[in-house]
């Protein structure tokens, strides 16, 4: 039973709160949208969206990626990238793509 508790105790001091990737983090709070990426095609009004969420730095699962986005709101010619960074006490994160296009 020792061996149980100690095992359990140690995965718990050894795994991580989860955190995002931010220009800016707050210890216990973070909801912040920042730039990313810029290409010289004019500005569009479509944008797409995609999101992935973890949970207690242990699981993981969605879809941020550039390209989910764009086909999302099936845009072919990226303008500009914005994510969205956000997470509270580590516990909950969620890191958003928003694409923009044509």
């Amino acid at each position: 039973m020792k061996k149980i508790f100690m095992c359990i105790a140690a995965a718990a001091f050894l795994t991580s709160c989860g955190v995002t990737k931010a220009p800016v983090m707050g210890a216990i709070y973070t909801d912040v949208i920042s730039g990313t990426a810029v290409t010289s095609n004019k500005l569009a009004t479509k944008v797409g969206t995609g999101k992935a969420t973890g949970i207690l730095g242990l699981f993981a699962t969605g879809d941020a990626s550039y390209q989910t986005a764009a086909k999302n709101a099936g845009i072919t010619r990226i303008t500009h990238v914005d994510e969205r960074n956000y997470t509270i006490l580590g516990i909950i994160t969620t890191y958003e793509t928003f694409v923009y296009g044509e």
